[in-house]
């Protein structure tokens, strides 16, 4: 979803801006291994950072939270960090 010139959230961007130690060995395998694969899990389940990290690191680089209205595109959608 567009909103003006802004420029949307890419995957995984807060991970690697603040260098998360898990999201600096994804980086080091091939996406999709199954190193790789133990690795997004371990980043999915045991993160080593909180939603206030999150939130904190957004606004600091300037990205704005922007809800859908009610009823556009479905549901509930996982957040991929």
């Amino acid at each position: 979803m567009a909103f003006g010139s802004a420029v949307p959230y890419k995957r995984r961007e807060f991970c690697n801006g603040v260098e998360c130690p898990v999201q600096v060995e994804m980086n080091r395998v091939v996406e999709g291994s199954e190193e790789y694969e133990t690795l997004r899990l371990n980043c999915k389940h045991h993160c080593l950072f909180t939603a206030h990290d999150f939130h904190k690191w957004l606004t600091e680089h300037g990205f704005i939270i922007i809800k859908k209205p009610t009823g556009s595109e479905g549901g509930r959608q996982e957040a991929k960090a």
